[in-house]
């Protein structure tokens, strides 16, 4: 316990799945958490299941504005800020690249990638102000190392957070700031993710999948994710116990990328 003691952290797209996990996490081991998302409900509901360590603000993680805002309140009301988990994402899934709607490809690279320039934007003052470092973990996935067919667009948008986040672990580097840079890249993972990424039945809704069939048959260790499987390589990186990890990417996938 106490591994991130007495540490501020915001997580963006943190009311539910892997984002929920790691405010559940980070909160245990000490750290006071914002947690950020569009799904007001939920949020409210995590914040309120962890207590005074954590808080809850509605996020447009798409709006430079809105983080203008966040970023501000967490500086007015907390003063610090150590650990950024760009959690924030969605996935479009598509049957082929050529059925894919400009508007759907420009959405999905607005979550997934804009949001996580904003959020190192923004909050990279914020941390190198204190003069005490920080940890930013931008989540990707597993679909950000290798391409997967109906997810395309999926793909360029984690690709990307891959290669951003190694070019803004060596500029702080090179700042001499202290503020650590990482990308963790999840495999099958069970969130509410999955019906956006599975096709439609006849109906018109997506139909989720048995997990636990497909993981059987792809993963090399037999077994899907969960959340908290993300979460504790997040605060790993969050922690002090990996300072001297910068500009690497954590596959957390039970083998899956190597297959």
């Amino acid at each position: 316990m106490g591994r991130v003691e007495g540490k501020v952290a915001l997580v963006t797209g943190g009311a539910s799945g892997i984002g929920a996990g790691c405010a559940r996490v980070l909160a245990r081991e000490g750290a006071t958490v914002v947690i950020t998302d569009l799904q007001d409900p939920r949020g409210e509901a995590l914040a309120e299941e962890l207590g005074g360590a954590a808080r809850y603000l509605h996020h447009d993680v798409t709006s430079e504005d809105a983080w203008v805002d966040v970023v501000a309140t967490v500086d007015r009301d907390l003063g610090r800020l150590d650990i950024l988990v760009n959690n924030a994402g969605i996935a479009i899934g598509c049957p082929s690249i050529s059925e894919m709607t400009l508007a759907d490809w420009r959405r999905q690279q607005a979550v997934n990638v804009e949001g996580v320039f904003l959020g190192v934007k923004h909050c990279l003052p914020l941390m190198r102000r204190a003069g005490h470092g920080g940890s930013i973990v931008n989540i990707s996935s597993v679909a950000g190392l290798k391409g997967s067919p109906t997810l395309a667009a999926y793909c360029a948008t984690k690709g990307a957070v891959r290669l951003f986040t190694k070019a803004i672990a060596l500029e702080c580097a090179g700042a001499k700031d202290g503020v650590r840079v990482n990308s963790v890249h999840p495999g099958l993972i069970e969130t509410p993710i999955w019906l956006d990424i599975m096709p439609r039945d006849e109906a018109g809704a997506n139909a989720p999948p048995d997990l636990d069939a497909l993981s059987a048959m792809v993963v090399p260790l037999g077994v899907k994710g969960v959340p908290e499987d993300i979460a504790n390589a997040v605060l790993w990186l969050a922690s002090d116990e990996s300072r001297y990890v910068t500009g690497a990417e954590l596959v957390v996938d039970g083998g899956l990328s190597v297959r």
